[in-house]
């Protein structure tokens, strides 16, 4: 026969007693939840026509004897700040108040709930001989408060200690004041309302009979109001617990049951072993061990598809003890379960109108720039690429597609304004008599409202309208307006004054602090709830997630202005309480069960200890149940994504299909040969799978590589005129340039315009943040230093600025010397491109010819550098392509340098009197001493020497390069990852590649 639960045993009893009519009863319960289940058991166990009891809980039964109402949490403490400043004269703003003014609201809430003198409380701590008026307090109690006296008024006292006794003398006042005031509003906190009520000697209860059902802990307030209603005949009281933990006076679980039973005593009969000696039956219970919260929710669909928990319909709970967990949960919910209801509320913060409001106050603030119509583009794009930005505006895809080609980082609102939606989105909340918080908020409401209201042509997200008329949209959405419109009033009203960083921050806390309920069938169905939805209801079957030290008992926040001692000595709530009460939480959640499983999270990162709660430690030590433990482990194996053949991390093959893509390629760059060089797959997902890096062209920062264009050009631009005209440049054309900073500022300022802001318009003024104008006077300085070297060669010729230029390689037999592979791995000779054609080269920075004091009559191939110099030597060519230690050497920058003055060397065009040509990195950060030469080197020591003609290294150069390619291009050679894994950090690839 099936164990009846709690509320069945309860319902049974009270037809017993008090028969089918029920209309002038009232059921009281510590939550809403329990009251649907109670119902059904009533109308079950009875086949006579019943009148049903009302079902209140005890919030609302306080609630209905009192005419204030309980005021809204802002309002409580803006009220209360004009009730502090006006007592204490301390002329602290909203802003800096509203923290501590939480925690003050919160310790009155605490004095009234639990009926304690405030006046004695909060007596001078000064003042030794108050005590000998407390005579209410035990013996105990007035040892504990001299203690803590006596230490706390020594007489070495810091100023920490006397600012609290200054503000300590005053809160009685201000909580006289404060609940004055908050009457002659008709509100008040919640505590104060209780105590009304519980004071009120006049009450006239509406019910004949109140049935009180699984209350634990009782604060005062309800232990006056319980003891009225007892004293009347009126009050009937069923207490749910179990023998187990009750009789055990060192199990903290029953610490709140041992009290409350000799004062109210229980209807149930204490030795029906059916009620409340289930906890020592025999239960299948496990401990498992996870890595993750995402392995915690995974294991929910294996753990339902055992042992019937599907079936068993709402006999199967699992209970959250993190409720950040309910969306990966809900997302693990195997197809087989077709009915759940799930009790605790969806996060908002977990909606996108969440994202949404946080994008819009940035874009409004952060994202404006002060005293124009303009806005950065970054938080433009960001608000215009959010799921819900089509239900505001039609066109913005279209407006962040124009905006991303043309990378205009500063739009202005005209600009933006492309349809009526998109004016209101970028609308100008400058204007406006209202205060400029109250400006935002209608703001936002505004936005909320066009969501709420869009026209039939506008679509949902997905693409239909089934999205915007689901009841989780629908739900999210009233309740952030809600949220917005409430803090819009208290403003308009005049009563949340705070600046917008405090605004900013209520917004975030109350948005984080509200749920959006779920609508469902409660009796039916597996249920998903959190730890006190599962009060008076017993399940068959519990899973018990994230069960951590911290999430269970729950992380108790002490912070408050009434110091532990004294909360104990007038029995106000302490650490102690809160943890006697999630040990009955978890205790009775466990007493009936017949299989229980409690996961917990045992890793230790974020915050966390990665323990397992000290309810589960002791049940392993205490009780009589056989426990086994467990662990999830995770066997993850990466996917690849239709690469042509091999595997991530793995060398890749050229097999059929990776040689046609390599007989496509025509050209490479001396980027993509230093790409190889430095890992061979990286190579391959770049040119060949066609795995591109993306380009952030929607962020108005500068990073290296823009940085590094912008330089370019800016050099470009001093020296184009040079190099058009021909014309020698000479000591006094630097020396003029270096003179007019403005010139070299105008240059600089039209290279940002087209490498930053991608535009040439005249009429386009850039607008520099902070970053970017630090950057611009860089690369001022940069430039400026640049033409001070320059001015110790002058005079010399510029030949070309930013020159593409080319040279062909033929690639006979890919066969590599038996020097560079095994003999058993020589390559085939035939199936790669033998006797096809390279192209090979790219953009020449700078080409001149000087007369170099020791050389001679020469040209440079210029190659600038705005990093930092190598810190290795390169020793001979063969160095350049070892790929070993490329960063340290810069045998890139050597490779690159020293193609292009090949290039240059063979070129009649470039070169028609058959010059010496010398590559050179001039580095601009490293070139401030007298007598740098930038013309690159080879060797070490006294073996160093300066490569001033191409020439003598051309043979060497072209024959290493020349293996290189036909390596490169070879269908016996795999493609190897690299064997630096430090290469692997930076890879923008690494997540693909499995090494």
């Amino acid at each position: 026969m099936p164990a009846h639960t709690f509320l069945e045993h309860v319902a049974a009893d009270i037809l017993a007693k008090h028969g089918t009519n029920l209309s002038r009863t009232a059921v009281v319960f510590p939550n809403k939840r329990a009251a649907l289940f109670m119902n059904e058991y009533l109308a079950r166990l009875t086949d006579r026509p019943m009148w049903s009891p009302a079902y209140i809980t005890i919030s609302d039964l306080f609630r209905r004897h009192s005419d204030l109402q309980v005021g809204d949490p802002i309002q409580l403490i803006c009220i209360l700040h004009r009730i502090f400043t006006a007592t204490t004269g301390i002329n602290e703003t909203l802003d800096q108040f509203y923290g501590w003014g939480q925690m003050l609201l919160a310790d009155f809430d605490d004095i009234d709930k639990n009926m304690a003198d405030p006046r004695q409380v909060f007596a001078n701590l000064q003042d030794l001989h108050e005590l000998d008026t407390t005579a209410y307090l035990t013996e105990d109690q007035k040892s504990l408060l001299q203690r803590f006296f006596k230490n706390f008024t020594n007489e070495s006292e810091s100023i920490l200690k006397e600012r609290f006794l200054r503000l300590w003398s005053r809160f009685y006042e201000i909580y006289c004041n404060y609940n004055e005031a908050l009457r002659q509003k008709g509100i008040a906190y919640e505590g104060a309302l209780y105590r009304e009520v519980a004071e009120n000697e006049g009450l006239r209860f509406e019910y004949d009979r109140y049935i009180f059902v699984g209350f634990n802990v009782l604060q005062q307030v309800e232990q006056r109001l319980f003891t009225r209603l007892k004293n009347s005949g009126k009050a009937y009281f069923y207490w749910d617990y179990d023998n187990y933990y009750k009789d055990n006076i060192n199990n903290e679980a029953g610490h709140y049951i041992r009290q409350h039973l000799q004062l109210f005593p229980n209807e149930l009969h204490d030795t029906d072993g059916s009620v409340f000696q289930c906890f020592s039956k025999p239960k299948d219970i496990s401990y498992i061990s996870a890595q993750t919260d995402n392995a915690q929710a995974r294991f929910v669909s294996q753990w339902l598809r055992q042992n019937g928990r599907i079936e068993a319909g709402r006999k199967t709970a699992i209970v959250l003890c993190d409720e950040s967990l309910l969306p990966n949960v809900i997302h693990c919910l195997p197809p087989e379960v077709e009915k759940v209801n799930i009790t605790t509320g969806y996060p908002l913060s977990l909606s996108p109108f969440s994202t949404l409001t946080d994008l819009l106050i940035e874009l409004q603030t952060t994202g404006h720039c002060n005293g124009t119509d303009k806005y950065k583009l970054r938080q433009v794009l960001r608000v215009l690429r959010h799921p819900y930005a089509p239900l505001i505006t039609q066109s913005c895809q279209q407006i962040a597609k124009q905006l991303s080609e043309e990378h205009t980082l500063f739009p202005s609102r005209q600009a933006l304004a492309a349809d009526e939606g998109a004016a209101l989105l970028f609308k100008d909340i400058s204007q406006g008599g209202e205060d400029s918080n109250a400006n935002l908020l209608g703001y936002l409401l505004d936005i909320l409202q066009l969501i709420g209201t869009p026209p039939s042509s506008i679509s949902s997200p997905r693409g239909g309208r089934e999205g915007v008329s689901s009841p989780l949209f629908q739900e999210s959405l009233f309740r952030t307006y809600t949220l917005l419109n409430r803090l819009r009033e208290l403003i308009i009203q005049g009563d949340l004054q705070v600046q917008l960083n405090t605004l900013l921050r209520l917004i975030g806390q109350l948005v984080s602090s509200t749920s959006i309920p779920f609508h469902g069938e409660p009796a039916e169905g597996l249920q998903v709830m959190g730890v006190l939805e599962t009060r008076n209801l017993d399940f068959d079957h519990v899973l018990i997630l994230s069960c951590n030290e911290g999430n269970m008992p729950k992380g108790v926040n002490d912070t408050s202005f009434i110091p532990y001692a004294i909360r104990k000595a007038y029995n106000l709530t302490t650490i102690d309480n809160k943890v006697s009460v999630y040990a009955y939480y978890f205790n009775r959640l466990l007493q009936r069960a017949k299989d229980v499983a409690i996961v917990y999270n045992n890793a230790t990162e974020e915050g966390r200890t990665g323990q397992m709660s000290r309810f589960m430690l002791q049940l392993l030590v205490e009780s009589s149940h056989d426990i086994s433990l467990q662990s999830l482990t995770s066997h993850l194996t990466p996917h690849t994504s239709s690469l042509p053949s091999g595997g991530a991390g793995s060398p890749i093959p050229k097999d059929p299909a990776v040689m046609s893509l390599l007989k496509n390629v025509r050209s490479l760059s001396p980027s993509a040969i230093n790409r190889y060089l430095r890992c061979q797959l990286q190579f391959y997902y770049n040119l060949l799978a066609g795995l591109k890096e993306p380009d952030q062209n929607d962020e108005d920062e500068i990073d290296n590589r823009i940085f590094g264009n912008i330089f370019h050009r800016s050099a470009e631009l001093i020296y184009t005129p040079f190099a058009s005209s021909g014309q020698l440049v000479k000591k006094s054309d630097l020396q003029e340039i270096l003179k007019n900073r403005h010139y070299i500022e105008r240059l600089v300022d039209q290279a940002f315009k087209e490498e930053l802001f991608k535009t040439k318009s005249n009429s386009f003024t850039p607008e520099y943040n902070g970053l970017q104008m630090i950057n611009r006077e860089v690369i001022i300085s940069y430039l400026e230093q640049m033409l001070k070297i320059d001015l110790q060669l002058a005079p010399f010729t510029i030949i070309k600025v930013e020159h593409q230029a080319y040279t062909t390689f033929q690639l006979p037999s890919p066969q590599l010397p038996s020097t560079q592979l095994p003999s058993t791995q020589l390559p085939s000779p035939r199936g790669g491109r033998e006797g096809a054609s390279l192209s090979i080269g790219g953009i020449i920075d700078r080409i001149d010819r000087i007369s170099h004091p020791e050389s001679g009559d020469l040209i440079r191939v210029v190659d600038y550098k705005t990093g930092k110099a190598a810190s290795q030597a390169i020793y001979d060519i063969d160095d350049i392509f070892s790929g070993i230690n490329i960063s340290q050497k810069h045998a890139d920058y050597y490779l690159q340098a020293l193609l292009y003055a090949d290039i240059v060397r063979q070129s009649a065009k470039l070169n028609p009197g058959s010059l010496p040509v010398a590559p050179a990195l001039l580095f601009i950060q490293h070139a401030a001493k007298d007598g740098y030469d930038p013309i690159l080197t080879i060797g070490s020591g006294r073996d160093k020497k300066a490569i001033s003609d191409i020439k003598d290294y051309e043979e060497d150069f072209r024959k290493r390069l020349t293996m290189l390619l036909e390596e490169i291009f070879n269908p016996a050679i795999p493609f190897h990852p690299t064997g630096d894994m430090q290469r692997c950090e930076s890879c923008p690839y690494r997540k693909i590649c499995n090494i």
